[in-house]
Formats: C-alpha cells, structure tokens, sequence
C-alpha cells in the first residue's frame, strides 16, 4: 500500500519546524562528492558511514575469531599459510604464537564489544531513524554529528594501526585490566599497543558522548507536531535509554583510561602497588594503588555497555515484529517502562563481574539479588513480544525471522545469566566457558540478529532496493544453527570446568574429553563466518543492483520515515513535515490493515 494519500491527502496537516525548513529542507547549495559522502551531515549518509564501518570491523573480528578456533580445534596440527600471512614472530611453523592468541582475543572482543556492536549498532540505527521517526529535518547539531563520526573513523584507524607495530596489538584481555595493561614490562602486547589501545578507546567514547548529547537532545526537542512522547515508536525510545546510558556511563571508562595512562607513563600509583618483578629481581617502587579500583571503573560502564548493545535491538525487534504480525505490539507502556527498569538497574549490577575479587560477601549478595531483579523487566519485553506474535498475520520476511531469532538467544542466553549472577555458583563457573557461552549468546548472537533484522527491515529506506530473499534466508539460517552449535556445548564445557583464555587444552588430561568437541566448533565457527560474506556480498550487490523499490511503504508500516520519498534528500520530507495524530501501532484496527500515525481520527475513534 502506498502512504501517498497520507502525506498529500489531507489538507489539515499542518506545518511544524519551519525554522527548520530552511535549513535543512530543499533550500541546499549543491553538494559535491566530498560533501556529500565524506564529510556529510546528512543523518542517513552517517548513519550509512557507521554501518559499513561497522561492516568492515565485523568482518576484521570475526575473522580474529576463526584464527584462534583454529588454535583451539588444532592446537597441534601446522598451517604453513598462517606464517606466510602473519610471518614467523606471530605463527611460527604455523602454529599462533602465544602472544599473538591473546592478542587476538583481546583486539577481537574489543572490535565486537564496541566498534561493532555499540558503534556499528547504536551509531547506524539511532543517527538513521531519529529524525525519520519523530518527524525531524536532521539531528540538532549535525555538524556534531559528523564530528561523532570521524572520532569513530579516527578510532578505528589508531585501533587498526595496532595490528601493524612490531611489538604488536594490545593483549591485556579485551578488559585490560592492571597489572598486565599498566606495565610495559609484563608482555608485547603491553608496551606500544597498548597505549594505541588506550587512545583508540578514549577516541571512541568522545565518539559515544557526541552522538549520545546529540540523540537525546533531538528527540527531546524536535519532535513534529502531535509526536508526544507516548507516539514514540518503541524503537525512539530504546535508542533514546541507550543514548542516556552512554551519556551517564562512558565518562567513568575514560577516567579509567586516564589514570591507566597516569600509572604507564607518568610513575603514579592507582592501580599498581609493591609489585615484585622477577625478570628484574626488584620490587616496583610503586605503593598503595589497586588493581581493583580499574574494575570497579572498567564494569560501571561495562554492564551498562551491555544494554547499550541490546537495547537498540530490542527497539528494532519490537518494531519489525509488530509490522510482519500485522498486530500492536502488545503491552506499549509496559515495554517502555520495563525499558526504564533495564537503564536503572544497569547501573546498580556492575559487581556481579567481581564475585571473584575478594568482595565483601554481604556485598555479593545485594548484587546478587539487584542482578536477578533485572531479569524482570528482562522477562516483561520477552512476554509482550511472544503476545505480539501470537495469533497474529505473520509475514516470515529476513527481518522478522532474524527478530524471532533474536528473541529464542535473548531467552536462552539469558537463563544462563540466572547462573551467574548467583556468586555461589559464578565463584565456580566464572573463569570457565560457560561464561564465554552465556555472554556470546545472550549479548553477542543477540546483537547481532537484532542488527541483521534491522538492516533487512530498513534497507530499502536506505537505498531504495532490496536485498535478495534467497541469500537473506540462507544468511539467516546458517547463523542461528550455527550460533547454537558453536556457544551451547561450552555451556557443557564450562560445567566440567574448563577454563576460558587457554590456547591450548590438549596436554590437559582432564580436558581431553572435549578435543572432538572443539575440532566441531571451530569447523562451524569456519562455516558460520563464510556466511557472514554471503551478506555482505548480498548487501553490497543490493546497493547497486537489487530490485528497486516502487512503493514508498512496501512493508505497509504506520511510522512517519515510510511517508518520506523512497530515497529521502537532506532534510527528509520535500514539502511539510507530516503531523502525528496517534500512536505507532493501529495494525489490524476497524477492518484495516494499517492505519498510518498521519491520519487523523475518525469520529468514533479513541486517541491512543
């Protein structure tokens, strides 16, 4: 069905943000390449810049990840290409050397954590559909907009530089916790890399603050007329809790990096204490720092990073759900509040990472009881989203399987936090793989689908094409078997104790049992990052020559980004803004498909 009639049809819509209209409607000097692709301030071009940013680190970290599976399912086999790629230092005999696995581990838990999922996610969804949804012209500073963009860029860069110096990346651990992270001295991978790390990370909070300040300040300010808070789409609101959580969190994680560099390179002592050195036969003259001080910095933001990365997908999910079950998202207020719940106690639960520490076990046991009330609101959104479903029109598009993915990994990883978060029970399983299984599939596997599901959903906005159905369905297909088939058997790995960040298990009597094991999942760990270039090809090939869009709102949505032209121009909407007369939601309602948020009310109809 086509939106025209909605945006054209009614002469009482009136004009909202004329100041803005101007600026950002027709009314354009003409753009040049640089302009326009490079230097951009178009939201949709950057939010096209973090997309395939983050595209290119997917690809980086994953491919880290098939490396050191390799290690992992052959710790004895020789692979001569890996020295001819990677040279004698780090693969000598073509077997990765020690330093160069912890390297990869930490730089491909880094990339994923944040240059994929927190900046590929947050930076590609919140810069595109902001103003789209709330009926917007652009961003409220699109200038800093930009900047948050080339902080990111610029991150990247000195991350990626990293791989290239002699002494090689950071390989503290994607957490880089002290001793190892505050003295050059304790490995490679802590001398040159490291302080690229450091920078590379502070680069990308400022990144993470701009773009957060600029988020929340635009939906709190420039929503179009008749868009109250309670007609946000539930994919604003999430965009807009993670916004705050980043904007509250981050600065935490920088002033740790801060005081991690004070304590490298400038002879203080926050994290470092009468360390003896056995190379040196001495002590440090260091005296009185803590090592777990930094983790106490390091998890106030990296529980709520957590969220940053899952509530824009839970947003997305809830979005493409209700559209491909022809239904209202079941429960609208609830979501938003259980949304709320989640931001709140996010912060409260950072502890459950430090069980181990020596924590006050009084202590423990209020982070346990805060970690296991987060699995409330947790269980509310997974309720409302198995009620939208149920009963309803479902369209089985590669975006709404990619959502019901994401919520059978949201539920079945999560169950397994329930473990954990208990300290009785995470003193025994937390350096083991069960936690690599429990956090890979409820934050990683989950992310990711969820991101999957929105690029599907929302490409032909994008690009005015679609994607091929064919590769999308194989995509998906491979990628959730195979998600399960790599991260639930370390669940049962984990259980019989097998420690996490080892390379090597098989002169391990106890853990000979799960070399067969391993040799399997790094076999589908190989084939699930094949498929993973199958989207990008898809993806890439779509831009250029995938069928083109004919219908404004071929999904037959009731959000405002579908009144806009099939390929928006700087400003969104050529003419007026359209104005807001309900909620997101009227799906299957007096005897209709669909009616849009544009239409006004009949006379015997209720506001929402």
């Amino acid at each position: 069905m086509s939106n025209e009639a909605t945006l054209h049809g009614h002469p009482e819509v009136v004009t909202t943000h004329d100041a803005h209209h101007d600026e950002h409607g027709v009314h354009h000097h003409k753009e040049t390449f640089i302009t326009k692709y490079v230097f951009s301030q178009d939201h949709k071009m950057i939010s096209k810049q973090f997309l395939i940013t983050g595209m290119i680190w997917a690809i980086i970290g994953g491919l880290m990840s098939v490396l050191f599976r390799l290690q992992l399912g052959y710790p004895e086999t020789h692979f001569q290409f890996l020295e001819d790629i990677l040279g004698s230092k780090w693969a000598k005999g073509g077997q990765i050397q020690p330093e160069f696995y912890y390297a990869l581990v930490t730089m491909h838990g880094t990339i994923l954590v944040f240059f994929v999922l927190t900046g590929g996610l947050s930076g590609t969804f919140a810069n595109f559909l902001i103003p789209l949804q709330i009926g917007a012209r652009d961003m409220a500073s699109p200038f800093l907009n930009m900047l948050s963009y080339w902080f990111f860029l610029g991150a990247s860069v000195v991350m990626l530089s990293s791989l290239f110096i002699a002494t090689g990346p950071a390989s503290g651990g994607w957490t880089s916790y002290p001793p190892l992270s505050a003295l050059g001295d304790a490995s490679e991978g802590s001398k040159t890399g490291m302080d690229l790390w450091i920078i590379s990370m502070a680069m990308f909070v400022v990144s993470s603050l701009l773009g957060g300040l600029n988020y929340i300040s635009t939906i709190l300010n420039m929503r179009t007329k008749g868009m109250s808070m309670t007609r946000l789409p539930l994919t604003i609101w999430a965009l807009f809790f993670t916004a705050v959580l980043g904007v509250l969190s981050f600065p935490v994680l920088l002033s740790g990096f801060i005081l991690l560099l004070f304590d490298r390179h400038g002879g203080t002592s926050f994290y470092l204490s009468d360390i003896f050195l056995t190379e040196t036969n001495k002590a440090l003259p260091n005296e009185g720092g803590s090592a777990i001080l930094y983790q106490h910095l390091f998890w106030f933001l990296g529980h709520p990073e957590v969220y940053i990365i899952i509530l824009p997908a839970m947003g997305l999910v809830s979005e493409v759900m209700s559209v491909n079950a022809r239904k209202p998202i079941f429960g609208y207020m609830a979501m938003v509040g259980s949304l709320f719940a989640i931001a709140i106690l996010a912060f409260l639960v950072w502890a459950h990472h430090m069980f181990v520490t020596g924590l006050n076990p009084f202590l423990g046991s209020v982070f346990v009881l805060l970690t296991l009330l987060i699995a409330v609101p947790s269980a509310i959104k997974v309720f409302n989203w198995i009620t939208t479903l149920w009963r309803g029109n479902i369209r089985f598009t590669p975006a709404m399987l990619f959502a019901i993915g994401f919520v059978s990994t949201f539920i079945s990883g999560g169950l397994t936090g329930i473990f954990l978060g208990n300290s009785t029970l995470d003193i025994q399983l937390h350096d083991t793989m069960f936690v690599i299984a429990h956090f890979h599939i409820v934050m990683g596997v989950s992310g990711i689908l969820g991101m999957f599901a929105g690029i599907y959903h929302w490409f032909p906005k994008m690009y005015g094409r679609y994607m091929n159905n064919t590769l999308a369905y194989i995509h998906f297909w491979v990628t959730l078997i195979g998600a399960y088939l790599i991260f639930w058997p370390m669940h049962y790995e984990g259980l019989a104790g097998m420690p996490r960040r080892y390379m090597d298990y098989s002169q391990w009597i106890s853990f000979n049992q799960f070399g067969g094991l391993n040799r399997f999942i790094s076999t589908v760990a190989l084939i699930t990052f094949a498929v993973q270039i199958l989207f990008v090809f898809n993806f890439f090939y779509s831009i250029f020559k995938g069928r083109r869009v004919m219908n404004r709102n071929p999904w037959g949505s009731t959000t405002l980004e579908w009144t806009a032209p099939i390929r928006p121009g700087h400003g969104n909407w050529p003419g007026d803004i359209p104005e807001v007369h309900r909620w997101p939601y009227d799906y299957a309602k007096d005897g209709r498909d669909f009616i849009p948020q544009t239409e006004p009310l009949g006379a015997n109809e209720s506001a929402h």
